[in-house]
């Protein structure tokens, strides 16, 4: 069954995995979705993750984080949608936690997280916020 917005599936996959205290899910693969898993295991929101290749589709299986039973993922919030699209400039990047959380944003240099943006002097469309 198609789905109509991939990304918060995404989102919704992992949030769900982590309240049932899973080691992984496993997600349908996208160019966007890799980008998101890698600055997920960038800024050590995961353990690792890797493609399992499928004659279908490719899946991604993404390998969670817990330390002390606690997850290193304590809330996803999806920001942009299909029907309502959030756009920022470099000036007014969102802060999530004070820093303590990430933004991710879709730039014309590809999927940034708001520090990157800031440091590369690009805005674009807040996908997500995650701390």
């Amino acid at each position: 069954m198609p789905v109509t917005d991939p990304i918060a599936d995404f989102l919704t996959r992992v949030r769900n995995a982590i309240h049932a205290k899973k080691k992984f899910v496993e997600i349908p693969s996208s160019k966007m979705k890799l980008k998101m898993a890698e600055i997920l295991k960038d800024n050590s929101f995961i353990k690792d993750f890797n493609i399992i290749e499928d004659s279908k589709q490719n899946i991604i299986r993404i390998h969670l984080k817990y330390k002390n039973g606690e997850p290193a993922i304590t809330g996803l919030k999806k920001i942009s949608s299909p029907g309502l699209r959030t756009y920022v400039d470099k000036e007014s990047l969102p802060r999530v936690l004070n820093g303590l959380g990430l933004a991710i944003l879709s730039t014309s240099k590809g999927l940034l997280t708001d520090k990157q943006a800031k440091n590369e002097s690009v805005g674009g469309e807040v996908i997500c916020h995650i701390w």
